[in-house]
């Protein structure tokens, strides 16, 4: 074992070089390669190429070399890219501290069973007058770059789940195919996480729609570990047991505390809310949201097709099955 993994218990070692293609001899020699591709890509700022930061990326991605180096390529890119989104990156930013005392997101106390750290988002907490879309994008993947030091988590990874409860359609309308294009790539293509399942309940029909606009866009891999579970809490309780759950989910637990890792991140600044006034915003992150320009989806400010929301009915969402489907 080198120092590089001397944060990894004896399990998690026997996992990453069962499941990661893990292998302490060769670990440097890996690094490196990964490393000599960055002069291929002169046009990307690579600020970060030490060991342990070039580790995680190989390990989100099984220790393919080329495949390391485009998620670590991508990881930089996309901050060039969006760099309204990274001006102000901490956690004492005005919009990113609103969402995370909402819980955008939350993080449970206790690890799955496969050693997963669980993150929970209520969608209905959103303040809409207080902080944007692209604000709790930010506090999320600030919050991710804070977990992700954890080398037990590089390994194990994470799993998502997302309360839809009382979430209005008028909130959903603000979920535009180019916010959510932004969301997927900060999300899926362009940080060094392992996503082992994305959970959603409670979820409305225009969720489901959502979901139906969205689904070409996601990689198949992704589509794998995305289960929708609308009311049906035990098929939930099948992939995450009850007794690590707060009971919003039908857990054992008491209900989640919002604040919980906002407190973490923030400490002694929690309660200082001297700075979070709409008016102390950063202009360019929320005019963000109206300009992005994606690729690949189609401008529109309205979150599906229409003739997908005609199709759809309210009582649909009660005969749809839950999507269980693993890798």
């Amino acid at each position: 074992m080198t120092h590089l993994q001397a944060g990894l218990s004896p399990e998690t070692l026997e996992k990453a070089r069962l499941e990661l293609n893990e292998n302490p001899d060769t670990l440097h020699q890996d690094i490196q390669e990964v490393r000599d591709m960055v002069i291929t890509r002169p046009d990307i700022g690579f600020l970060r190429t030490d060991d342990a930061f070039i580790l995680r990326f190989l390990r989100a991605r099984k220790f393919q070399h080329f495949e390391a180096f485009r998620l670590l390529a991508q990881y930089f890119e996309y901050r060039q890219q969006n760099l309204d989104m990274f001006k102000s990156f901490k956690a004492t930013d005005p919009g990113i501290k609103q969402a995370l005392k909402d819980g955008f997101p939350g993080g449970l106390a206790n690890l799955d069973h496969y050693g997963r750290k669980i993150l929970v988002l209520f969608a209905a907490n959103w303040d809409q007058s207080r902080y944007t879309l692209v604000d709790i994008l930010r506090a999320i993947l600030l919050s991710l770059e804070a977990m992700i030091e954890d080398p037990e988590l590089q390994v194990n990874g994470f799993v998502l789940i997302i309360d839809w409860s009382n979430f209005t359609f008028k909130q959903a309308s603000k979920l535009t195919p180019s916010m959510l294009r932004l969301a997927i790539e900060g999300l899926q293509d362009s940080f060094p996480a392992r996503f082992g399942g994305i959970h959603f309940v409670n979820q409305p029909w225009y969720i489901h729609a959502l979901y139906t606009v969205i689904r070409p866009f996601l990689k198949e891999k992704t589509r794998k570990r995305i289960f929708l579970h609308g009311n049906n809490l035990n098929s939930l309780h099948q992939l995450i047991h009850p007794e690590i759950l707060p009971s919003e989910f039908g857990g054992m637990l008491p209900p989640y505390d919002m604040g919980t890792w906002a407190r973490t991140l923030l400490d002694h600044e929690y309660d200082d809310d001297s700075e979070c006034n709409v008016d102390s915003y950063n202009t360019p992150a929320k005019d963000l949201e109206k300009d992005l320009s994606p690729k690949s989806m189609k401008r529109s400010q309205s979150v599906v097709d229409p003739g997908v929301l005609k199709r759809m009915d309210k009582n649909e969402e009660e005969n749809m099955q839950p999507l269980l489907s693993l890798d």
